[in-house]
């Protein structure tokens, strides 16, 4: 199986990655990327989930939700997942460039390839989950039967 790795915005398909500068409305509100709203999420119905949806980058936004200043949500990591799927359904269907990119990736595996991370990435050396190129790959088979 053809496998598309990605992970920096300046390579190929880096606009599947959550950094991407691809504002989604969610929540009645904007936010900058999908990684602006997963880590806000992280502190719903607190002050800090504006503070971080306000974050001047991406990068930033998830040094502060990765901070743990602030308390956790009690049922994060029970939601943690469903929270991306948001996200992600958000950005792949507010922007068509990205509709189209991801429905061009046909069936290849989608892989977010990154040694920072073993949960939704691959850990570098596919030791990891890559829970985010799963669930790309479940969207992508969503959005091919809606078309």
């Amino acid at each position: 199986m053809k496998q598309i790795r990605f992970y920096r915005l300046n390579e190929p398909y880096g606009e599947l990655s959550n950094f991407s500068p691809h504002p989604i409305n969610l929540k009645g509100r904007v936010w900058p990327t999908a990684e602006h709203y997963f880590q806000a999420q992280k502190f719903a119905a607190t002050e800090y989930e504006e503070v971080i949806r306000k974050a001047k980058s991406p990068m930033i936004a998830a040094r502060m939700g990765r901070s743990r200043e602030h308390p956790l949500r009690g049922d994060w990591e029970a939601v943690k997942e469903q929270i991306m799927k948001e996200a992600l359904q958000a950005k792949f269907t507010q922007h068509s460039g990205l509709r189209s990119l991801i429905l061009h990736t046909s069936d290849a595996e989608l892989v977010e390839q990154t040694q920072n991370d073993n949960y939704w990435a691959d850990g570098g050396d596919g030791s990891g989950k890559n829970r985010l190129g799963k669930l790309l790959m479940e969207l992508r088979a969503q959005l091919r039967e809606a078309s």
